[in-house]
């Protein structure tokens, strides 16, 4: 057939079909009430956008303005709450990591974890990875072995990336092993100077090490509330020790590995944002550093900005955050940690958030004796095969299920009643989470690219709103 004619009848057939809609799509509300009677739940009918100008409290969204890409959104995959879910019925286990890590259904999408190297405090006991008698020392680690992690962290860990392979992994030590330590105890202590390098290759071999079992560490902290001696395990870790020990142990160890992990300094609440500035502002440090993690035990969520504006070029990560509400089965408090934890954290550079315990048993269990959490519930309560969902999986869920990694934050006027957050998905979608933390219902316009729609949100509720 000439090549004319075909373009031609090419052309002709085009024209009949119909164009793709520019039009603003209807917004979707996804809703979580106090009382419960709503939790994330899809709400109809769909709120329609109009070129009426509207009036009163008004939230702008505008994706020309954008900000920073997101790396994703979970728990702390502790000790403890492998062995829960391992544990489980393998249907019910494999139900509840399908919810956990996919958006189908009533899936949240959770899309990044974060495992404790060795021991945490929610696990049942104390261990490293190169545990010894007393008195003996292994700096050549002769006799590592990722042993204590193979029983349940390691499984669920494979159950979870055959469900979400792309899932991101942060890996954070509660302690070095203690024959490093100056105490040789479990709690407190700080790493000896002369086991810098035995550390150093501690590191490179738990990241080779579950690279070889399939599971990829994308990133590390090098110790976990670097000023907080009271968990067990602990270790105390200044400054100047960590930046000693990037600069001139793990820096040069990871670079003549080949290992790509990226290093984060610190770890630990926002009153300390010295700590993370002074590091930085070592050359020697500084170019083995990715960016800094962050908790909001203390301190103001602004500090993650005044470090990105000094040191622009390096991300920012929060950690860690215990969201322990269980006011019980009619009333949660979801709006306040919403907008402390999920709106604060992302409005202030960080690329990811990550909440605390995933699962406990009824008891707050398992946990070290003194110096473990007690009041650690997490998002799960686990009861053999039983899962109760906390306030702090629909705290996560109203962010995690609707933003996906990739997803860029751009701009939207906070409002002192109404805190809130927007993204743009790779996809195109704009979601925006709204909080209400106060007292009295209120009213409100969203407005995007020169069309709005009006809305309201009960006191205490949070909304998400997708277009």
């Amino acid at each position: 057939m000439h090549s004319k004619f075909v373009s031609s009848l090419l052309f002709s057939t085009l024209a009949f079909l119909p164009l793709p809609s520019l039009a603003q799509k209807d917004a979707t509300l996804w809703l979580t009430t106090p009382d419960r009677s709503a939790l994330l739940a899809e709400q109809s009918p769909k709120l329609a956008f109009s070129k009426e100008a509207p009036s009163g409290q008004i939230i702008d969204v505008d994706s020309a303005k954008t900000y920073q890409t997101m790396d994703g959104f979970g728990y702390a995959l502790t000790g403890g709450s492998a062995m829960l879910i391992h544990h489980m019925d393998a249907a019910k286990r494999a139900a509840l990591l399908h919810n956990l890590f996919t958006t189908e259904g009533d899936g949240i999408g959770v899309s990044y974890l974060r495992l404790t190297v060795g021991s945490s405090d929610m696990n049942d006991h104390v261990y490293s990875y190169d545990d010894l008698p007393e008195g003996q020392t292994d700096p050549e680690m002769a006799h590592f072995s990722l042993a204590p992690d193979e029983t349940d962290v390691i499984p669920v860990v494979k159950e979870i990336l055959a469900i979400n392979p792309k899932i991101k992994i942060l890996a954070s030590p509660w302690s070095a092993p203690l024959w490093m330590k100056t105490n040789g105890k479990a709690q407190g202590g700080v790493l000896l100077p002369e086991y810098f390098a035995a550390y150093a290759k501690y590191w490179v071999k738990y990241v080779e090490g579950m690279k070889a079992e399939g599971i990829t560490i994308d990133a590390l902290t090098i110790q976990n509330e670097p000023l907080n001696e009271k968990n067990t395990p602990s270790m105390l870790m200044l400054d100047s020790e960590q930046d000693d020990f990037i600069a001139h142990d793990l820096g040069p160890a990871f670079q003549k590995a080949g290992i790509k992990t990226k290093i984060l300094l610190y770890d630990h609440n926002l009153d300390h944002p010295a700590y993370v500035l002074s590091i930085l502002k070592d050359p020697e440090a500084n170019k083995y550093i990715d960016g800094s993690a962050w908790h909001l035990y203390g301190g103001k969520v602004d500090a993650m900005t005044q470090v990105h504006d000094a040191f622009p070029t390096k991300n920012i990560y929060f950690t860690e955050q215990s969201i322990n509400d269980r006011t019980g089965a009619t009333s949660m408090n979801v709006a306040h940690p919403v907008a402390r934890v999920m709106i604060g954290v992302t409005r202030n550079w960080s690329k990811n958030v990550l909440l605390w315990n995933l699962a406990a048993d009824p008891h707050a269990g398992p946990h070290t004796d003194n110096g473990g959490c007690g009041g650690c519930y997490g998002a799960l309560t686990i009861d053999g095969d039983n899962v109760t969902r906390l306030v702090a999986y629909y705290v996560l869920g109203h962010v995690s299920k609707f933003v996906p990694v990739g997803a860029v934050r751009i701009d939207s006027n906070d409002l002192d009643t109404l805190p809130n957050v927007a993204f743009k998905t790779p996809d195109g979608k704009e979601v925006l989470i709204v909080s209400n933390p106060g007292d009295t219902p209120q009213n409100f316009a969203v407005r995007s690219k020169g069309k709005a729609f009006t809305t309201s949100l009960g006191a205490g509720s949070v909304g998400t709103y997708v277009w």
